[in-house]
């Protein structure tokens, strides 16, 4: 396995195409605003060293038999899905960010199964291709970015309706030795920080989709890549000398981009799926299951809010009031709610045909279903505990002039024995969770990522069985169907 100086040692030796702000970006690894989403991926290798969180942090490959980073890892059994969750909650906590790797691995695991359902089905070799792709993977210890949002035009067409074909990537081009691809990818969490991307279809498509039925792997920068860097709120104040205070997260941060692939060849033994549109729907659902399950990591940053939370609370003298009191437990008890549903899904883990296990679907979206809800409340909550400083109060630059610091030193103070400096710090903590960079990852990350809330809805809608649920109130109601269309009223 990479250790943490290895994996930016690694990403050093890419040629990444990044623009930002109209410029391409030279230095991608050192850049300011880059650099702390950087630090957040980093963290997965770095842990992974510690020996108190190897039993998180490292599997064993089926596929080697060698010690492996869980981010790599095929799930074996529920065992797995459940160190899964509670390594991206501890990660979390570390980090209070997004750490950008779990797409990757929810990808690959989507695609172990659907590639072997798909040979089963059509004897293609699409399982044999990605198995030996993802043991090289393993042993190279790589970030693998998962790509499957296109840009999709008009909501109303299907992908070979669109006006412009390549608002949905497809291929444009077949040879001998693989495909050329054209498109977009949107909102790629952690692309920039990545060695390889896994493409995959969006939506379910009909068998005039065939070219947009296609799923594949290739490296980063790969000729015909390019991405531009999505901007953050307060991002440019990375930017800045002696803003330390005022970044609230100094060290640890997300990245999303517009991921162009313009007329990009993939050979063929990276090729993971060509045409098959009838399994263009599994590989979607199987992914956003995964992927809903995965967002349990937001439980980590809650945690880190709430501490943060209760330190403003300290800090402004008021933790024992009773409506302060109220407000902390509630937020712990939608975090904590969270994480429930999270074990649940896992826990009730079943086995796939190709032997990889997977979640209880209905879950992992009643999961996602609750995590487009409760960070938004505990952010209100954090923000109506800390008071209106925490978006007012002055900047660094301003607390370390001669002049101008004593009279905020003085004037700022909550209690006595509290510097007045911690106060601001805490303050811009939850400012960056909730309106801050730490807020894409945070709050708009939990109501879009693995899809919309009424994507979650939709399958929810399909998973519940309503048919069998209305026996069961049949059977205890008594009710004899053999009495429907009889005129019982006379």
């Amino acid at each position: 396995m990479k250790t943490k100086q290895e994996y930016i040692d690694s990403l050093r030796e890419l040629d990444l195409k990044v623009y930002m702000f109209g410029k391409r970006v030279e230095n991608v690894v050192d850049h300011p605003i880059i650099r702390p989403s950087l630090n957040s991926l980093a963290a997965t290798f770095e842990y992974a060293e510690k020996p108190e969180y190897e039993d998180l942090m490292v599997a064993t490959s089926h596929l080697t038999g060698k010690k492996i980073n869980r981010f790599t890892h095929i799930h074996q059994n529920s065992d797995d899905l459940v160190k899964k969750i509670k390594m991206q909650r501890m990660l979390g906590q570390q980090t209070a960010s997004c750490f950008q790797r779990c797409v990757g691995m929810d990808a690959a695991n989507a695609l172990y199964s659907t590639t072997y359902d798909m040979d089963k089905a059509n004897g293609t070799n699409y399982h044999e291709r990605f198995v030996k792709y993802w043991t090289w993977i393993q042993d190279e210890d790589l970030v693998v970015d998962g790509a499957m949002t296109d840009t999709k035009g008009d909501r109303g067409k299907s992908p070979s309706m669109q006006d412009d074909p390549d608002q949905y990537l497809h291929v444009v081009e077949r040879r001998p030795d693989g495909v050329v691809v054209r498109g977009a990818k949107a909102h790629q969490t952690g692309m920039v920080n990545s060695h390889e991307v896994i493409v995959m279809p969006t939506i379910s498509l009909r068998p005039e989709d065939k070219d947009y039925a296609i799923s594949f792997a290739v490296p980063t920068d790969a000729e015909g890549i390019f991405m531009i860097y999505g901007r953050q709120s307060c991002d440019t104040r990375k930017l800045e000398e002696g803003a330390d205070i005022d970044l609230g997260n100094n060290t640890y941060g997300g990245t999303e981009a517009l991921v162009i692939f313009d007329n990009v060849f993939v050979p063929n033994e990276r090729i993971f799926m060509d045409g098959e549109t009838e399994f263009a729907g599994s590989i979607v659902e199987r992914f956003a299951g995964f992927h809903r399950q995965s967002y349990v990591c937001k439980v980590g940053v809650g945690d880190v809010l709430i501490g943060a939370a209760a330190l403003a609370a300290d800090y402004n003298g008021v933790p024992r009031a009773s409506h302060i009191r109220d407000k902390l437990i509630e937020m712990v008890h939608l975090n904590e709610t969270m994480y429930c549903c999270g074990l649940a899904c896992s826990h009730e883990g079943h086995a796939t045909a190709s032997g990889s296990y997977e979640i209880d679907m209905m879950l992992a979206n009643v999961n996602k279903q609750n995590v487009t809800r409760f960070p938004y409340e505990l952010a209100r909550l954090a923000q109506d505990i800390a008071g209106g400083l925490m978006v007012t109060q002055p900047s660094e630059a301003d607390l370390r002039d001669e002049t101008l610091g004593p009279y905020i030193r003085k004037y700022l103070r909550g209690r006595s024995d509290v510097a007045t400096e911690n106060r601001l710090r805490v303050n811009r903590l939850i400012e960056n969770l909730t309106l801050g960079t730490a807020a894409v990852g945070y709050l708009t990350e939990s109501m879009h990522g693995a899809g919309s809330p009424q994507a979650q809805r939709i399958m929810i809608q399909r998973q519940c069985n309503m048919e069998a649920k209305k026996a069961l109130a049949k059977r205890i109601a008594h009710i004899d169907d053999s009495l429907n269309g009889e005129n019982t009223e006379h």
